[in-house]
C-alpha cells in the first residue's frame, strides 16, 4: 500500500543526513562552509576585532564613571548603567551581533571588572557561528573638570545668594526642610554662611537656576541676576562669565507683627491695619486677631507697597489669663473688612495679667483674641505689648492710639520648653553644609519645632522622622499633657539605618 505524502514527509524530517567535515572527517550537520564547529573556529575568528583588554577611567572624588566623549555617570557596581559604559568601550562590537553580557564577579578593591560576552557572526559561505569571549577592564584613576575645579579653588561658576533682614532665623530653618524634601541641593558644590543669609555655590547655571526656580514656588522672593566676564578668546570669540543671583527673601517671619498701610488694607480686602503673620509660604498668609479675618499676599504685591514687621518674635510676652469670655457670632463687632473670615478661630474678649506681676499688681489689661478656640483661665499665652514698645513706624504713627489694644496675643505656651523638648519623639534631618552653619540647638530652632507641632499646615513640605531613641505613646493617657499639640504616628517616616540591612 502506497504511502500518504505527509507520512513520507514526516519521515523524511525526522532523519537528518550528515556530512563529514572537510577537515577532521567527523560526522556534521551540513552548513554552507562543510566544517565542524572546532575546525571554523581554527580557520575564523569573529571577535578578531574586538579588543580583550579595556581602559575605564574613574574619579574617586565624586565616585563617577567617564563616559566618552565627556560625559561622566554615576554607576554602582554590576550595575547596568556600568554594563553600558563597559560596552561602549568596545569598538568592534558593532561588527558581529551581541547575544548576552554579563559580569564575572571580581574583588571590589581590584581596580579589575570582567565581562562575559556572547556574540554571532557570519563567516565563510553564510554560516553563522556564536563565541563567548571575556574582556577585562582595567579601572583607571582620573580626576572629572568638576573635581578638578573645585581643587583648583575656581570650582563654581554660579552663586545664588539668598538674604533676609529679619531678626530670627525661622525661615532658613524652614527652607532647609523644603530642599531636603524636594532634593533640589544635590548639585551644590558649597554653601558659605554670610550675614544676614547663605551662599550656595554651582557648576553651572543651569543647576542655579534651578535652585532659584525652586525659591520663587516656595517661598515669597525677589530676584536680581548680575554676571562678571572672567576670561575672553578673541580666536574663538567665546566669552566666560560667572553669574551671581541675588535672591531676597520677603523680611516678615510666621507671628510677625504688621502694619499696613491705607492702599494695602484696600486691596486685602480692607482689613485692619494690625495683623499677625500666620504663616510664610510661598505666599505671606495674614489674620486680623481683632476680627478673625484672612488675608495673602504673594511677593508681586508685597515689593510694590513692601511693610516692615513692627514687632518680631523675640520681644513677645507671657501673660496670664484670669478669664476669658467667647463673643457670639450675633455679638461680634461690625468691620469695615471685606475678606475672608477664619472658621477655624474664635473670637472672644481676654483679661490678662502680666507673668511677672502675678500676685504683685492686680490691674488686669483688656484685648480681644483670635484664640477663643484654645484659650481657657489660668492658661500662659505670649503677646506683644503695644503700650510699652518703642515702635518706629510711619504707619504705625497714622492709627488711632485709641483704637490700639494695649496687648496682641500671638500664640498660647504649652508650658517649660525643656518638657516639650524631652517628651518630643521625632527628628529631623539636616544637610551636612547647611547644618554646620545653622545652629541647630538654640532657642529659635526648638522655637520652629514647636511651630511645626502646632500648625499641621505648616508642616506639610517637611519630611519627618521617628526617633528611634525615643518610646512613642499609644495612648493620651501615657503622655504627659495630653493637651500639647504633638505630631501623630501616622505623619512620621521611618529613617533608614544600614544597620539594619542584612550585608550578605
Amino acid at each position: 500500500m502506497e504511502a500518504e505524502p505527509g507520512e513520507i514527509c514526516t519521515e523524511i524530517d525526522s532523519s537528518e543526513s550528515k556530512i563529514l567535515c572537510c577537515e577532521c572527517g567527523i560526522a556534521i550537520v551540513p552548513n554552507p562552509a562543510n566544517m565542524c564547529v572546532g575546525c571554523l573556529r581554527t580557520h575564523v575568528d569573529i571577535t578578531e576585532g574586538i579588543p580583550k583588554q579595556a581602559v575605564l577611567q574613574f574619579c574617586r572624588n565624586c565616585e563617577r564613571y567617564l563616559q566618552p566623549p565627556s560625559e561622566w555617570v554615576q554607576c554602582s557596581l554590576e550595575s547596568r548603567e556600568l554594563l553600558a559604559v563597559c560596552l561602549k568601550r568596545l569598538k568592534g562590537l558593532k561588527e558581529v551581533k551581541l547575544i548576552d553580557a554579563g559580569f564575572i564577579w571580581t574583588e571590589p578593591h581590584s581596580k579589575r571588572l570582567k565581562v562575559k560576552l556572547t556574540v554571532q557572526g557570519e563567516v565563510l559561505g553564510g554560516a553563522v557561528l556564536q563565541q563567548i569571549f571575556v574582556v577585562e577592564y582595567t579601572v583607571n584613576n582620573q580626576m572629572c573638570d568638576d573635581c578638578h575645579r573645585t581643587e583648583a579653588k575656581d570650582f563654581w561658576r554660579c552663586v545664588v545668594q539668598i538674604r533676609q533682614r529679619s531678626e530670627n532665623k525661622k525661615t532658613f530653618y524652614y527652607l532647609e526642610q523644603l530642599i531636603l524634601k524636594h532634593r533640589v541641593h544635590e548639585n551644590t558644590l558649597g554653601i558659605k554662611p554670610m550675614h544676614g543669609g547663605l551662599d550656595m555655590y554651582y557648576a553651572n547655571d543651569s543647576h542655579a537656576r534651578r535652585m532659584v526656580d525652586f525659591l520663587h514656588t516656595m517661598l515669597p522672593v525677589k530676584t536680581s541676576t548680575s554676571k562678571r566676564l572672567i576670561s575672553h578668546d578673541i580666536h574663538s570669540n567665546s566669552y566666560n562669565y560667572k553669574y551671581t543671583f541675588a535672591v531676597d527673601i520677603v523680611p516678615v517671619s510666621k507671628d510677625s507683627l504688621v502694619c499696613l498701610s491705607k492702599k494695602m488694607q484696600q486691596q486685602l480686602g480692607s482689613i485692619s491695619a494690625l495683623c499677625l503673620v500666620s504663616r510664610v509660604a510661598n505666599t505671606i498668609h495674614l489674620i486680623d486677631p481683632l476680627s478673625t479675618q484672612l488675608a495673602e499676599l504673594n511677593s508681586t504685591v508685597y515689593y510694590r507697597n513692601p511693610f516692615e514687621p513692627i514687632c518680631n518674635p523675640k520681644s513677645l510676652q507671657e501673660y496670664i489669663v484670669m478669664n476669658i469670655e467667647v463673643i457670639p457670632d450675633r455679638n461680634k463687632p461690625s468691620f469695615p473688612g471685606q475678606g475672608k473670615i477664619s472658621h477655624k478661630h474664635l473670637l472672644c474678649d481676654v483679661w490678662l495679667v502680666k507673668a511677672a506681676e502675678l500676685g504683685l499688681n492686680d490691674n488686669t489689661i483688656h484685648t480681644r483674641s483670635h484664640l477663643g478656640h484654645i484659650l481657657k483661665p489660668s492658661d500662659t499665652v505670649l503677646g506683644y505689648n503695644l503700650e510699652d514698645a518703642n515702635i518706629n513706624d510711619d504707619n504705625f504713627e497714622k492709627l488711632d492710639k485709641t483704637r490700639v489694644p494695649d496687648v496682641i496675643i500671638v500664640k498660647k505656651s504649652y508650658g517649660d520648653s525643656s518638657d516639650r523638648i524631652n517628651s518630643r519623639r521625632w527628628k529631623l534631618k539636616h544637610i551636612p553644609d547647611y547644618s554646620a552653619n545653622m545652629d541647630t540647638d538654640t532657642k529659635e530652632y526648638h522655637e520652629f519645632l514647636d511651630d511645626l507641632e502646632e500648625d499641621p499646615a505648616y508642616r506639610q513640605h517637611v519630611n519627618i522622622y521617628k526617633d528611634p531613641s525615643k518610646m512613642i505613646p499609644v495612648d493620651t493617657n501615657d503622655m504627659d499633657d495630653p493637651s500639647i499639640p504633638r505630631i501623630t504616628l501616622e505623619e512620621m517616616l521611618d529613617d533608614l539605618a544600614l544597620d539594619d540591612v542584612d550585608m550578605e
